[in-house]
């Protein structure tokens, strides 16, 4: 059993390993599709801990022709849009909305980054695609990390998924906490709504079961994103102030949210964090993942901890840096390297 002294961050990164692992909980793994997992994902107002996306594999592998970095809303407009001749720009893309000016300097960077074709006519810029861009994700699963879920962490997460409910941008809502060994898990007695699913993990598997199944969300209808509750208790009456978001809307924030954690992934958390320090170590915990540990602290540090302002931060010494294979360059270096081989191998084509 997990330590009650774990942090949510090591629970995180053990249920993106699960996920990554055995989604859908459950269920036969179709060969067909393929999963995804990334954190700390969302938009503006809303972010989450793990963002698990269902894809279609071979669309995934496609994906991979536009390279590993993020397209964002104004690359995808160009690459989307793309005509299969040569065309000018203005002519060849809908209306963005916003000044062409912007559009000029994607189908730049589109060119620079070798996935679109650009020739000049005269004063023109014309454009043509290099790949079609596919439809590459299924659905897109959202699941809130509580490993110790109060009373009053309940009602917090509660607002979270109801706003999520309404609004309707996810296919699935989840949230995952640490199985008791229990009949009924405890969390089943909090005041969640009923749309969201509820998983019962077991971190050292790792292994969950559901303790109850989701709803799907109504991702292709108008959601509702509530902007303001009224805070006067059960007795006040006032309305919630909120505003309706179109399904283009919907389709543009999900797409943009895939390409993140098509980026990121999961493992991404030494991007945060300090590897170059002495202290700085990746530990396996079932054979498969590696998870990041102070060996100042003894323990799974958080991300918040590793850093610079850490005072138990040391510098590598150089002579770790000149070892040869496999440290070559430092730990810290062979750290980034091992942890960006494991996201590449989740993104097939690469």
């Amino acid at each position: 059993m997990t330590r009650a002294t774990d942090s949510e961050f090591a629970f995180e990164l053990r249920a993106c390993r699960w996920a990554e692992r055995a989604w859908p909980p459950a269920e036969d793994v179709d060969d067909d599709r393929a999963v995804l997992v990334a954190r700390q994902l969302g938009t503006k107002r809303r972010r989450w801990d793990t963002i698990v996306l269902e894809c279609d594999r071979e669309a995934l592998e496609r994906r991979a022709n536009f390279g590993p970095k993020r397209l964002d809303s104004d690359l995808l407009h160009v690459v989307r849009n793309a005509p299969a001749d040569w065309r000018y720009y203005r002519d060849a893309l809908p209306d963005p909305g916003y000044p062409w000016r912007y559009v000029r300097e994607a189908i730049h960077e589109a060119d620079n980054r070798g996935i679109l074709e650009t020739r000049k006519s005269g004063n023109r810029i014309e454009i043509r695609r290099k790949w079609d861009y596919p439809e590459w994700v299924d659905r897109i699963v959202a699941i809130e990390n509580k490993p110790d879920l109060d009373a009053s962490a309940a009602r917090n997460l509660a607002a979270q998924l109801e706003y999520d409910v309404a609004l309707g941008l996810a296919d699935e809502v989840w949230v995952a906490t640490r199985a008791t060994g229990e009949r009924v898990e405890p969390v089943l007695f909090e005041d969640l709504p009923v749309e969201a699913g509820v998983l019962a993990l077991e971190p050292e598997s790792p292994s969950a079961d559901v303790a109850w199944y989701p709803r799907s969300l109504s991702v292709d209808e108008p959601g509702t994103r509530i902007l303001e509750r009224p805070e006067g208790g059960r007795r006040n009456g006032s309305a919630a102030r909120f505003e309706y978001v179109p399904p283009e809307t919907k389709v543009e924030k999900r797409l943009a949210i895939a390409e993140r954690a098509y980026e990121r992934g999961w493992r991404s958390f030494v991007d945060t964090m300090r590897p170059d320090c002495r202290h700085f170590a990746l530990r396996g915990t079932d054979g498969a993942q590696l998870r990041p540990y102070c060996g100042a602290k003894g323990r799974c540090q958080t991300a918040a901890e590793c850093s610079g302002a850490c005072p138990e931060f040391e510098p590598e010494p150089p002579r770790w840096r000149t070892k040869g294979w496999p440290i070559e360059g430092g730990p810290g270096t062979r750290c980034r390297r091992l942890l960006e081989d494991r996201r590449r191998r989740r993104r097939p084509g690469l």
